[in-house]
């Protein structure tokens, strides 16, 4: 077996697509967001990476067969709008840094021979403390999308992520931009103890705005409500301990 092994059921004609990613993280935030939004618009599964840099194991599904863990890439074709879009989930990221470069540069091999020019990934940026309302912070690859961000509510804070941006989120970036795209990091604030749909519908709505695409979030809130209420118990139990300065940070 090669270190990643990409299979794909069609290689898709697209007009003007982008990328949205959504990898296993803090909060499973961009997890959670990508899945919703492969649901919500009805995504086509076209191809999958396998990969030695995964964990060396397969999972059950409910009817008790088994897959091997993987990568998992969607498109959505939209007629009349300007974009199509092209969204990769899966179960894990890559777990040695090398992994971490390896899949991501085979991940924008492939979206070149797309034609893919702009990328968004999505992840939750670690707060270490509970949040009501969380903001999306951002990064991206250059001035003039910092600005385009800000106009759909998108918050640039001086030192934040303090830590930089750790895993596929950041990397598409970094190595994103040695392939001629323009990339977009976008970050739902969240606790970071636990899954968490408030950050990722926070997310989900500043995309929704970005793609010009409908989502509707009764789920993403039916999750949150089960949350808070575990959350809420947790409280009666024990006070949130402040966070420690080098506790806060964000990965993937």
């Amino acid at each position: 077996m090669d270190d990643i092994v990409a299979v794909f059921t069609e290689k898709p004609t697209l007009n003007e697509p982008v990328f949205v990613e959504g990898l296993p993280g803090v909060g499973n935030v961009g997890k959670l967001a990508a899945e919703h939004l492969v649901d919500q618009l009805k995504a086509v599964r076209f191809g999958r990476l396998f990969s030695k840099f995964f964990p060396p194991q397969v999972l059950v599904n409910d009817s008790g067969t088994i897959r091997l863990v993987s990568n998992d890439l969607f498109y959505v074709k939209r007629p009349g709008a300007t974009h199509d879009i092209v969204i990769m989930t899966g179960d894990y990221q890559g777990l040695t840094p090398d992994g971490q470069y390896e899949l991501s540069d085979r991940t924008l091999q492939i979206l070149k021979d797309l034609g893919v020019t702009r990328i968004y990934t999505l992840g939750g940026y670690g707060l270490g403390r509970l949040i009501e309302k969380p903001r999306v912070l951002g990064a991206a690859t250059d001035p003039e999308l910092v600005e385009e961000m800000k106009g759909h509510g998108v918050t640039f804070s001086k030192g934040e992520p303090g830590s930089g941006i750790v895993g596929a989120s950041g990397l598409l970036l970094g190595l994103g931009s040695l392939y001629g795209m323009r990339s977009v990091c976008l970050m739902g604030e969240t606790s970071g103890y636990f899954v968490d749909p408030k950050g990722a519908q926070a997310v989900l709505e500043v995309l929704s705005k970005i793609l010009n695409v409908k989502i509707d979030f009764a789920e993403l809130e039916a999750k949150a409500e089960q949350i808070d209420l575990i959350t809420s118990k947790l409280r009666e139990v024990e006070p949130t301990p402040e966070p420690k300065r080098e506790d806060l940070g964000y990965i993937g």
